[in-house]
C-alpha cells in the first residue's frame, strides 16, 4: 500500500479519508457466510492496526472464534474519565461481488467521476475510513476528546456477527469496559425532501432502531419413492405450498415509535400527511423516493424465502425438502410473528432458527443526539437530524446486550438524485468524494463534543 499523503490546506483527516477508503476497498474481505471461503479480514485488520500504531496508538488485535476473523481495538483517553466511553464501530467484511457485473473492478477502490468505487464503499468502508482518519488525526495532534473513545474495526457483520461482534460480546466483554453509548453504520446520511415553498430540506436520518433479524429453516419430510408413482405425500410439494403461503403473506401494519417520529418529521417539512393507517400508505411513501424501500419495510414484519433445497435425482421423490426464509421482525412482535408463521406453514412443516438476533430500539433524545444535530447544523444550515428504523441489522444488536445505547451515525451529504439504498450490496457500489469529506468534518465536530 502507498504512503498516505497529507494535504496541508485541509485537516489531516479530511485530506486523507478518500485514500484511506480506497485502500480499504482494495482488500477483498468478501464474507460468504462460510469459514472456508471467507477471506481478507485478518490482512485488512492488521493494516488498520498498523495505520493506528504509526501515529502512536496501542492496539489490540483479536481473532473472534475462528482463524482469520480479525478485529482491531484502540482507545483514546478523554478529559473526563468519570463519563462513559463512546464506541465508534465499523465492520471490515463485505458481501461478495461478481466483477463481470461491474463498471469497474469491485476491489479496485477506483476514484473516478467524483466517487470512490468498490464493494464496501457505503457498507461500510466509508465509515471505517472516516473513523480511521479521525483516530489518526486526534492522536497525531494530541486531541483530548471530552470522554474516552473506543475505536473498533470488526469482522463478520455481514453474516450476523457470529465470528465478530456476537463472539466478542460473549467472550471478550472487557474490550467494552466503561462503554455506555455507540455509533455505527446506516445512519446520518441525507434525504432531500421538497418543502411547500419550493425549497428543499435535508433530513439526516439517525438510526435509533433495528428490526430483529432471523434466518429460519423450514423442513418437510415424507415417504421417499419412485418418481413414476402416484404420491399424495410429497415433501417437495408440502414445502413448496408452505413457502408460497409464507412468501405471499402480508403481515399486519404496525407503527413503532421511531417510525412515527420519522413520518411526523417528514410531514412537518413537506406538508404531506403520512397516515400509516391509510390504505394507500405505500403510494404516499413513494413520494420519499428510494428511501421508501426501507421505510415501507419498517411498518410490517417480513418473511422472504431465499433458498430451496430438495432431491438428488430426477426420478426419486426425496424424503426431505428444506427452505430458508429471511425474517425481519419489528420490536415487540417476535411472539406474534412466530404464531403467524406457524399458522401459515401448517403442521406438516417444522421450523428452526439458524440465526436469531433481537430487534433494538432506543429513544431519540439526550446529549449524544444533541451533539449529532449540532454537528450536522455546523456544516449544513439546512440540515435536520431525524430518527428512523433500519429494516436490516448491524453490530448494534450485539452491543445492546451489554446495555450500550446504540445509534447509526455515519454522516454523508448525498446528491438528491443518487439512489443510495440501491447501492447497499448492489452493483457499482460507490460513495461521493464530497460526501466522505463532509462526513469527516461532521464526525470531527461530533467527536469533539460528544
Amino acid at each position: 500500500m502507498s504512503v498516505i499523503k497529507i494535504n496541508s490546506d485541509r485537516g489531516r483527516a479530511e485530506a486523507e479519508v478518500v485514500e484511506l477508503v480506497s485502500a480499504l476497498i482494495r482488500f477483498d474481505t468478501s464474507n460468504t457466510g462460510e469459514l472456508a471461503t471467507t477471506k481478507g479480514e485478518r490482512e485488512c485488520a492488521q493494516w488498520v492496526a498498523a495505520r493506528l500504531e504509526e501515529v502512536g496508538y496501542e492496539t489490540e488485535y483479536v481473532e473472534s472464534g475462528a482463524p482469520g476473523r480479525g478485529n482491531v481495538f484502540a482507545r483514546l483517553r478523554g478529559a473526563d474519565p468519570s463519563r462513559g466511553a463512546l464506541l465508534i464501530h465499523g465492520h471490515l467484511d463485505v458481501v461478495p461481488a461478481e466483477p463481470a457485473d461491474w463498471s469497474v473492478h469491485p476491489f479496485s477502490g477506483a476514484v473516478e467521476d467524483g466517487y470512490v468505487w468498490g464493494r464496501g464503499a457505503i457498507d461500510m468502508k466509508d465509515m471505517v475510513g472516516m473513523t480511521l482518519a479521525l483516530a489518526r488525526q486526534f492522536k497525531a495532534e494530541g486531541t483530548v476528546p471530552p470522554r474516552d473513545l473506543v475505536f473498533a474495526f470488526l469482522a463478520d457483520e455481514e453474516a450476523g456477527g457470529k465470528y465478530g461482534s456476537q463472539w466478542l460480546v460473549e467472550h471478550r466483554p472487557d474490550l467494552f469496559d466503561g462503554v455506555t453509548e455507540a455509533v455505527g453504520e446506516v445512519g446520518g446520511f441525507s434525504l432531500s425532501v421538497p418543502r411547500p415553498d419550493g425549497s428543499e430540506a435535508r433530513l439526516y436520518l439517525v438510526e435509533t432502531a433495528e428490526k430483529g433479524l432471523g434466518w429460519m429453516r423450514l423442513t418437510a419430510k415424507a415417504r421417499a419413492g419412485h418418481g413414476s408413482f402416484l404420491h399424495e405425500d410429497n415433501a417437495v410439494t408440502i414445502l413448496a405450498e408452505a413457502v408460497a403461503r409464507l412468501g405471499r403473506h402480508t403481515f399486519p401494519l404496525v407503527v413503532p415509535d421511531s417510525v412515527a417520529e420519522f413520518l411526523g418529521a417528514v410531514s412537518a417539512e413537506t406538508g404531506v400527511e403520512f397516515d400509516p393507517t391509510s390504505p394507500d400508505i405505500d403510494g404516499t411513501l413513494e413520494k420519499l423516493g428510494t428511501i421508501s424501500r426501507i421505510i415501507g419495510a419498517t411498518l410490517r414484519d417480513t418473511a422472504n424465502p431465499t433458498m430451496l433445497s430438495a432431491g438428488y435425482k430426477a426420478n426419486v421423490i426425496p424424503q426431505t425438502a428444506e427452505a430458508v426464509v429471511d425474517c425481519r421482525v419489528l420490536p415487540g412482535r417476535q411472539a406474534a410473528f412466530e404464531r403467524e408463521v406457524d399458522e401459515l406453514i401448517g403442521p406438516d412443516v417444522t421450523r428452526e432458527w439458524i440465526t436469531k438476533l433481537d430487534s433494538y430500539e432506543t429513544t431519540f433524545d439526550g446529549h449524544l443526539v444533541d451533539a449529532m444535530n449540532a454537528a450536522i447544523l455546523a456544516h449544513d444550515e439546512n440540515g435536520r437530524t431525524v430518527p428512523y428504523m433500519l429494516s436490516g441489522g448491524t453490530d448494534a444488536k450485539a452491543f445492546a446486550k451489554l446495555g450500550i445505547r446504540c445509534f447509526g451515525f455515519a454522516p454523508l451529504q448525498l446528491p438528491p438524485e443518487l439512489d443510495f439504498t440501491a447501492l447497499f450490496h448492489g452493483v457499482d457500489e460507490r460513495v461521493p468524494v464530497d460526501a466522505l469529506e463532509f462526513g469527516t468534518r461532521v464526525l470531527e465536530h461530533f467527536l469533539h463534543n460528544c
